[in-house]
Formats: C-alpha cells, structure tokens, sequence
C-alpha cells in the first residue's frame, strides 16, 4: 500500500515479471508438444523412416487417439502462452499508467484536485479487473480443450458400435432375444417376433465377424499355433453365440422358402395361364405361414441337458428357467456396452462361454435335428 500511498489502493496489482516467466515456459511447453505431436503422427502413419516388427508392435498399441491429443494439447498451451503475454504488456501499461495516478495525486495540493485523480484511478482499476477477467476466461477455455474429456454414456456406447458393428450386433441379439423370450411367456406371437428379428441381428453380426480378419486371426492362431489367449477365446464365445442365434431363423427362412417356392410353382402348375406375379402370391403366403410355424416350433424345442436336469420341474419353471438364461446373454451384453472394465470384460466371456456350453450348443443341436427332420422329403 505504501506504493500508492497517495491514491490509498493499486488500480492495476500484478507482478510483470512472474507472467512474463510463466509465459516463456508456456512457449517452450507448446513447442515441445509440437514436436511430440509431430514424432508420433510420424510413426502412426507407417512412415518409411521406422520399419520393422518393433514399428509394427508400437503402432499396433498406439491408441489413434494420441496424435489428435497432443495436437490439441499443443494448440491449447500455445494459445495460453499467447494470452499470458499478452496480459504481461497489459499489465506493463496499466501499471505505468497507475505510477502516474500516483504521482498526480501526492502533487495534488487541493481536494478537488486529488479526487480527480483518484477518479481517474478508479476508471483504471475497473479497466484493469475487467483485462483480467477477459484473460482467465481465455485460459480457462484454454485449460478445458487441453485434457481430452472422457465421453458420456451414450457417445461411449456410439463409440463402440461404430469401432467393433459386430460385437454391437451381438449384444443387440442378446438383449433382443432376452426380451422376446420374456415377452413369449404372456403373448407368444409377440415374443416370437421379436426372437426372429433377434436372429436376424445374429446372422447380421456372424456374418460380419467372419469378415473381420481382426477377429479371424485369435481364432486362427488358436488353430494353427496353439495360441489360446483371452482374445481366442472371447472370440469363439462370440463364435458360437453369433451361430446359435441364428440357426433358428435361418431355418425358418429356409423352411418358408421352400414352401414359397413349391406353393409357387405348384399354382403355376394348376394354371399355366397364370402369369408369374401372380403366382407369387400363394408362393408368398406359403412362405410367411411357413416361415412362422417353423420359428415357433423351433422356439419350443427345449435344451435336452436342460430338459433332463429339469425332468420333474413343471413345464412354467422350465420356461422360467429358459427367460433366466437368456436374461443372462442380455446383461453380459450390457456391460460389454456400458463398461471398458477388463475384469468385467474376461468374466463376461466365462459367462457366455459356459452359456454357450451348457445352452446355446445343445439348443441349436435339439433346433437343427427338428428342421433337419422336418425338412427332409
């Protein structure tokens, strides 16, 4: 206070000399950044200058995300030392400025005369508080787009289905088909629909997966070099859950088009005036009764383990039983979607894995003996 003894308060506080330091090692910090930035977006891009088994490792691990980051970071901390010396040469002027405030006022030799200036000082102070609010503000904005936020729930959730459709289609089979069997106990016709379009998604995702050389290869080097780690098993878990949801609805479609296309041709038979297209109406009929009865009946053959272990339970129970199974699928489904948890993830694959042992395998052995012996002349 005895600096401006004469005004009786500091219209522009502040230390020029620590912002400008701070400033210079924001300068250095943002270079060093853009040099990191500029390395790895380097090596991330199979540049010619690093090759080998050691470059193909590293890239293998480096998450894409590192090289925007960095950027981002370098951006941000270049942007913050900007303001911080910018707000140095603020503070330089205003502090001069306030200097002479202070003058004018211990040369004042009338009341009059101080309160002006000390009017003059109060402007000062406003414009200078004003300065730094504008300047937190800039490094506030600054500070926030340095660090990556992590996402919210459903950009997490969009993230994983636009990076691995497959296992997004998966899961969606799992949760649909949980649904359906729970819905079948009260209206079978509703439940059955939605287990078909649950099916359908688990064609969609086998076939998929099967294309994916990301998921080919665990399995691959299981068979070939013996290699069983957590990535082949999770993917024959998911192998074999992305079959036995489909078998079902693959045979009904298979039952119904066969009878579309005899139910066809056997109109075009009766009438050969007929033209085809309308023929294809009975073929169409065919096909849509066909295709439903079959579903339904496949739906209600039972897992035989299942079956033998429950012999003296009540037919109620046993289907209990069946929605509670299937109920299982939909939940590990959802932490696949809602979690990054490793734990979570490796107890997950356990689940499915034994599911698919004990239910899923002998179901679709039970379904597929049913449409093999249905289907044969």
């Amino acid at each position: 206070m005895a600096e401006h003894a004469a005004l009786g308060f500091d219209p522009a506080p502040g230390d020029p000399g620590t912002v400008l330091a701070l400033a210079k090692k924001l300068t250095a910090s943002a270079a060093s950044l853009g040099e990191a930035a500029r390395i790895v977006t380097s090596l991330a891009s199979h540049s010619a200058a690093w090759q080998g088994e050691a470059a193909t490792a590293f890239r293998a691990t480096l998450s894409q995300d590192l090289p925007r980051h960095l950027g981002s970071a370098h951006t941000s901390v270049a942007e913050a030392a900007r303001r911080l010396a910018g707000w140095h040469d603020t503070l330089v002027a205003h502090r001069a400025q306030a200097a002479r405030y202070e003058s004018r006022a211990a040369a004042a030799t009338t009341e009059e005369a101080l309160a002006d200036v000390r009017r003059l000082a109060q402007e000062l102070a406003s414009e200078h508080a004003a300065a730094a609010r504008r300047v937190a503000k800039a490094l506030d904005s600054a500070g926030e787009r340095l660090a990556p936020k992590e996402p919210g729930v459903l950009a997490s959730i969009w993230h994983k289905i636009t990076d691995d459709p497959g296992d997004a289609l998966s899961n969606a089979s799992a949760i649909l088909g949980a649904i359906g069997a729970g819905v079948a106990l009260m209206c079978p016709p509703a439940g059955l629909a939605v287990m078909l379009v649950a099916g359908g998604l688990s064609l969609a995702a086998l076939t998929t997966h099967l294309a994916d050389p990301k998921f080919r290869k665990p399995l691959v080097d299981g068979a070939t070099k013996g290699k069983f780690d957590a990535d082949f098993w999770k993917s024959a878990v998911t192998l074999l859950g992305d079959t036995a949801g489909s078998v079902p609805g693959v045979a009904a479609v298979a039952s119904g088009a066969k009878a579309g296309t005899a139910a066809t041709r056997a109109a075009l038979a009766a009438a050969p005036e007929t033209s085809a297209l309308a023929a294809l109406s009975p073929g169409a009929s065919a096909f849509r009764s066909t295709t439903w009865s079959t579903a339904d009946t496949l739906r209600q053959v039972e897992n035989p383990l299942a079956a033998w272990a429950m012999r003296t339970a009540p037919q109620e129970t046993r289907e209990r039983v069946g929605v509670a199974v299937a109920g299982s699928g939909a939940v590990t489904a959802g932490l696949d979607l809602f979690t990054d948890d490793e734990t979570l993830e490796q107890g997950s694959v356990a689940v499915d894995g034994a599911r698919g042992v004990l239910d899923d395998a002998p179901s679709t052995i039970a379904k597929s003996s049913q449409f093999w012996r249905a289907a044969r002349p």
